[in-house]
């Protein structure tokens, strides 16, 4: 009796602690996420998220790089290709036990590792070349999930591209039709 107690007593600690993750909304152009944030896994990167969308930030912004089997990226730049202020880089959080596993959400960042700011992207495969040390010796930090509204994520990846300065390797990455944040807000709990 006493190992079943320990077993309830653990999972509702576990369900507890999930529960209390920041979730947020993230209405697209082309359907709606839900967004779940590891807040304990990655405190200051959930706290610079938060603070954008918190100030509307990412309203309007679009995803401009998308490249199918691998990731789609956002939050920087508004569907005339213009790059938006964004506040100092954070310390890159990639040594907290997250993998860029589908649906995850990771913070993009230039060579230099501490170099995130708004832009984030979401995996959609098994993108375990970026989990920490990576090949620079850091990574890129997860900080969250997509728990609802993967299958728009998928569909953003499967939309005609051009070519663009964030075109690797020569493909087209950029989407013809801009895929845009609409808007993204806090889910209140209840």
């Amino acid at each position: 009796m006493k190992k079943v107690l320990a077993f309830l007593f653990t999972f509702a600690v576990a369900f507890a602690a999930q529960a209390a993750n920041p979730m947020v909304e993230m209405k697209t152009s082309m359907g709606t996420l839900t967004i779940e944030l590891y807040q304990d896994k990655a405190p200051k990167t959930v706290e610079n998220f938060l603070q954008y969308v918190k100030e509307g930030f990412y309203n309007g912004v679009i995803f401009h790089r998308v490249i199918d089997g691998f990731m789609v990226q956002g939050g920087g730049f508004e569907p005339d290709m213009k790059e938006k202020q964004t506040r100092k880089p954070i310390e890159n959080e990639a040594k907290n036990g997250l993998r860029n596993l589908p649906g995850t959400l990771a913070m993009a960042r230039t060579s230099d590792p501490h170099s995130a700011s708004a832009q984030f992207f979401i995996n959609l495969g098994d993108n375990a070349q970026l989990d920490h040390p990576s090949y620079d010796g850091w990574g890129y930090a997860v900080f969250g999930k997509v728990v609802q509204g993967f299958d728009v994520v998928q569909k953003i990846a499967k939309v005609e591209k051009k070519f663009s300065p964030f075109s690797p390797d020569r493909s087209p990455s950029t989407p013809v039709k801009a895929i845009v944040i609409e808007s993204a807000k806090l889910i209140e709990k209840k």
